[in-house]
Formats: C-alpha cells, structure tokens, sequence
C-alpha cells in the first residue's frame, strides 16, 4: 500500500503523458497552438518532477544532491523516451527541442524548491 501511495501519482502521471503522446497531430485549434503545446510540455514535467520529487523522497529518504541528480535524470529520461516514442506516432515527431522545452519545467520545480526552502530558512532564523 505504501508503494502504491508514494509511487501511484508518479507512474498515473507519467501514463498520462504517455497517452497525450499518441495522439495523432494533437492540435488546440486555438491562434495560440504552439505556445499552448511549449507551456503544456513546461507544465507536464514540472508536475512529474514533483510527484516523482514526493516518490524518491518517501521511499529512499534521499536528499540534496543525491535527491535532485536522481529526479532530474529520471524525468530527463521520460522526456528523452517521450519524443522517441512520438517518432511511432503517426502525425507527430520526436524534437529534441521539446526535451529542452520539457527542462525548463524539470528546471522550474527544482527552481522553486530552493526558493521555499530558503525563505523557510530565513523565517527559522528570523524567529530566533
């Protein structure tokens, strides 16, 4: 049960990534498509990275550096195999562009963490 509550959200969100991925020219239809998709990518990383983030976190007690190398190359993985998998889908193509798109939100979590920690930080040491 344990693995199911750290893990469950991580593996859901990543098959819902993967779904998104084999749709055919998945399009909006609004103006604004391109910039839509590049903040959608932006947005599905960011929110792995979080849940595999609470996964790692829960099951293996890591921290630091060794917390933030492993998260960052497991959701760098998913995007690399995300765009491989989109070569197979007709109406779609693997870019590497997208697996850069896909870093800045991977870049962006972890961009936010040492934000929330330091102002933690500084409200600890305020309070003393």
């Amino acid at each position: 049960m344990k693995f199911l509550r750290n893990w469950g959200p991580a593996i859901a969100w990543a098959a819902l990534i993967f779904s998104l991925s084999s749709i055919p020219s998945l399009h909006s239809g609004f103006a604004c498509d391109f910039l839509l998709r590049k903040m959608a990518h932006v947005t599905e990383y960011f929110v792995l990275t979080f849940l595999l983030y609470r996964a790692l976190k829960n099951s293996f007690g890591l921290q630091g550096f060794y917390l933030t190398a492993v998260l960052a190359s497991i959701s760098l993985l998913y995007a690399i195999s995300d765009e491989f998998h989109q070569i197979f889908v007709v109406g779609r193509e693997g870019c590497p562009r997208d697996v850069l798109i896909d870093s800045l939100g991977i870049i962006g979590f972890y961009l936010l963490t040492r934000i929330l920690r330091r102002r933690a930080a500084s409200q600890e040491s305020g309070a003393l």
